[in-house]
């Protein structure tokens, strides 16, 4: 049988040929894929020749790209276009890639020659990025086990291999319990409250799952999100918001308890093993932030200032619902109802009022449009390139010489097949081969509402910075100039891979930018100064509790993995003795966080949520220099392009920030927009 993963493309710009690649073939790819690397491994490490950076650092990166190839493709589509197949097919690949990494990792005679030419090379010799990649490459290994005993080597494998299961397992749980739950109302009283929008997206759902004439609604953010902003019926608002906050927190067959529980005692095994006292320890060893203490006292910082905001902000809310509503004290499941009420009536902008000016063809043009503005690049639609669904849309992007910068995938509406939420994925890596550059394969994946008959496709403001979000990661992927694949791109510290992305969020409150692309759906009037002015103003809105709920999320991170979990035996009670100490409103006794935070316990942020906070340090800092000399100067553009986004993670963040700013970033930025600190 032949298998299109294990073939040349001949494609357009050698882009996936998805149409062709079937279930069947993702298995007996990665058995061949991984047979290369060893072989190609194996030459390396018998070569008789004086192990040099070159023959030993450099031919490593280079092996088991195609291993690389097919990972891409098949965890990225088994986040974004998964089934119940692909899934079962992820719980047999995962722990062969896992095995495959410490069959890697723990040979011994390629660790004696990594060894050996860090141990001889001058480095005195090597350009910045080889020596980071020299420097990554001997780090790799010894945080691998490489300096480990035989029988501990096979300990850190076993290890290796439950965490890899555990991590998929509870992915897979979150979404099971998320595409599990709808809520059916025959009653069109009981969507008082709703905008035609959120109800015209309901009745679709329904019509869809063939109850037509009926109104559904589920947990999926577009659908989740506008309910408990919208809805004035607070019997339903809650129904929502305890199926949601109750996701795989049931004791059932779903439940996280104890995969929580196991995860986080075998990270802190595998830490022990490699000589670090914790988790977070072995993690912040190659972070900006560098130690859990600095973690701990930065989150802590903002903490003292946000706290007294947040009871502000509770305060406020609750004499008006109480002057609203005449409600004593306000749950959870009605602060998002009235914000909103609120926020509406000290600004007088909503998402009802801002939508129309946000139809989703014209933010795609206006990120672009502010791409070409600040970089040069410009994005032309390609229908002749393979996609893996028939909504996905795909641009060449190319620069002012009409050079190819990067392919561009966009994925925009939600599906059953689709985790929740928005990222930012890579199919293609850039990276050199044999001089030659090879450009990169980027892609974002949204949830955005559907057109309807009536209606485009229209964003909530969130939503438009949910796009400018993901396309700044984009933007750092397709920018990319350097000669290693494992340096180039969005390949940085954890802490720093944000900034990009939220830095761009920025311009999504500039009058200049909106101009380019914010017009009414059906007027093309271009969106009023005032408002903008408006949203500007509310742009603070409750930032006292949105900071202390971010900073309690961190924290709960790091109480997780900064210490010794043997002694949490009750993760609910462990939660709730710690959010005790920052949260205002009541807590839900049915519902749990730490069941549901994929971004920790599935996602690359154990022991680094804090960075997105630590990202908004750097993305306001940043922003400021763009405001003193203007948010398209070219000159500082320039300088953000080739110092930080080019650049990857060929040299430390703090060293390409400060080549950008010139100095270290002012933490008092991000107070300073937030509002709560006089600028």
């Amino acid at each position: 049988m032949s298998n299109p993963l294990l073939e040349s493309f001949n494609t357009p710009f050698d882009t996936i040929p998805f149409s062709k690649i079937k279930n069947e073939h993702y298995l007996p790819a990665f058995t061949e894929g991984i047979k290369l690397a060893k072989e190609e491994i194996a030459l390396l490490t018998q070569s008789s020749e004086p192990p040099t950076f070159e023959n030993t650092i450099v031919a490593l990166e280079a092996s088991g790209s195609k291993v690389d190839l097919i990972s891409n493709v098949f965890f990225n589509l088994n986040s974004a276009e998964t089934s119940d197949e692909m899934q079962a097919l992820a719980k047999d690949i995962s722990p062969l890639l896992s095995e495959f990494s410490n069959d890697v990792m723990l040979n011994e005679a390629l660790f004696k020659k990594v060894k050996l030419v860090y141990e001889t090379t001058d480095k005195a010799k090597l350009d910045e990025e080889s020596l980071t990649l020299l420097e990554k490459t001997y780090k790799g290994f010894v945080r691998n086990g490489a300096n480990l005993s035989a029988d501990k080597k096979e300990k850190l494998r076993t290890i290796d291999k439950e965490i890899s299961v555990l991590g998929q397992q509870y992915g897979e749980n979150v979404l099971k319990e998320t595409n599990a739950f709808s809520m059916e109302v025959t009653d069109e009283k009981e969507l008082d409250g709703l905008p035609d929008f959120v109800k015209e997206a309901a009745a679709e759902t329904a019509k869809e799952k063939n109850r037509e004439g009926t109104w559904i609604f589920t947990l999926q953010y577009p659908s989740y999100i506008p309910f408990m902003t919208y809805s004035a019926n607070r019997e339903l608002r809650k129904k929502m918001f305890m199926a949601y906050g109750s996701r795989s927190f049931k004791g059932n067959e779903f439940d996280n308890q104890e995969v929580v529980k196991k995860l986080v005692q075998l990270r802190f095994e595998r830490a022990q093993l490699l000589g670090y006292p914790t988790h977070a320890h072995f993690v912040l060893e190659e972070r900006m932030a560098e130690t859990p203490e600095k973690v701990n006292e930065f989150l802590t910082d903002i903490l003292a200032i946000s706290q007294p905001a947040t009871l502000k902000d509770v305060e406020e809310l609750t004499a008006y619902a109480k002057k609203l509503d005449g409600l004593d004290k306000i749950e959870r499941w009605d602060f998002a109802y009235y914000s909103e009420k609120l926020k509406k009536e000290k600004y007088e902008v909503d998402d009802e009022l801002l939508k129309p000016y946000f139809q989703l063809e014209k933010v795609i043009d206006g990120v672009f449009k502010v791409a070409e503005k600040l970089f040069g690049i410009h994005f032309v639609e390609n229908k002749d390139i393979d996609r893996y669904h028939p909504e996905v849309l795909v641009y060449e992007v190319r620069n002012g010489n009409n050079e190819l910068v990067a392919i561009f995938y966009a994925d925009f509406f939600p599906r059953e097949g689709k985790r929740g939420g928005a990222w930012m994925t890579v199919f293609r890596q850039q990276k050199k081969v044999n001089g030659e550059d090879k450009r990169p394969h980027i892609s974002i994946v949204c949830s955005f509402t559907k057109p309807t008959k009536s209606t485009p496709s229209l964003l909530t403001f969130n939503e438009v910075q949910t796009l400018f979000h993901e396309f700044g990661h984009a933007l750092h992927g397709m920018l990319a100039k350097g000669n290693y694949g494992s340096l180039s791109g969005t390949n940085v510290y954890w802490d720093f891979v944000e900034l990009p992305s939220q830095i761009l969020e920025n311009w999504t409150l500039e009058k200049d930018c909106l101009d380019l692309f914010a017009r009414h759906y059906k007027t093309g009037e271009a969106i009023p100064a005032d408002l903008v002015q408006r949203l500007k103003d509310s742009a603070n809105f409750q930032a006292g509790y949105a900071t202390t709920r971010q900073v309690a999320f961190g924290m709960l991170d790091m109480a997780y993995h900064g210490v010794d979990p043997s002694g949490i035996t009750n993760i609910g009670e462990f939660e709730k003795t710690l959010f005790e100490k920052m949260e205002v409103l009541p807590q839900v006794k049915e519902t749990n966080m730490s069941c549901q935070f994929s971004h920790i316990f599935n996602g690359g942020y154990s022991s680094g949520y804090y960075s997105y906070k630590w990202a908004e340090v750097l993305d306001a800092d940043a922003f400021e220099f763009f405001k003193e000399k203007g948010i398209f100067n070219s000159e500082v553009a320039g300088k953000f392009k080739d110092d930080i986004l080019s650049r990857g993670g060929s040299e430390h963040p703090m060293v390409l920030y400060k080549k950008f700013r010139g100095r270290e970033p002012d933490p008092k930025a991000l107070l300073r927009r937030a509002g709560l600190l006089k600028k």
